[in-house]
């Protein structure tokens, strides 16, 4: 199993229990948790990252993942996320490990999908 495919497995395994042992599992004592890749400053340390860390939500949402790239430094992760009833998400994640295989620096860049409407009069396809 590659070091990204571990380390997601992981974070999995983390989201699903909020058990913060998980969490710590995957993040450096000093790693970097970037919630958007355009906030002015990261979630320092594991213990800030512990204090962020989503609480059970209440819901079992569905999701995929897969691992697009990965060298011994760097993991791209892109997936999608579904809430029933609630709000969809796709995901693409850099994971950039430490030599042990923890994140040091994590950044989520994430969309929520256009809500599709019908064609303009007149538009191109009618």
């Amino acid at each position: 199993m590659s070091r990204a495919s571990e380390w997601l497995d992981g974070y999995l395994k983390a989201w699903e229990s909020n058990d913060p042992d998980d969490v710590r599992a995957i993040f450096t004592d000093d790693a970097e948790y970037w919630f958007r890749p355009d906030d002015p400053d990261p979630v320092r340390g594991i213990d800030a990252i512990i204090e962020g860390w989503p609480e059970d939500e209440g819901t079992h949402p569905t999701y995929g993942f897969d691992v697009l790239i990965e060298d011994e430094r760097l993991g791209i992760i892109k997936g999608h996320v579904e809430y029933p009833g609630q709000q969809s998400y796709h995901n693409i994640w850099e994971v950039w490990f430490a030599p042990d295989g923890r994140a040091q620096r994590f950044v989520e860049w994430f969309m929520v999908p256009r809500k599709h409407s019908a064609p303009a009069e007149g538009a191109p396809g009618e």
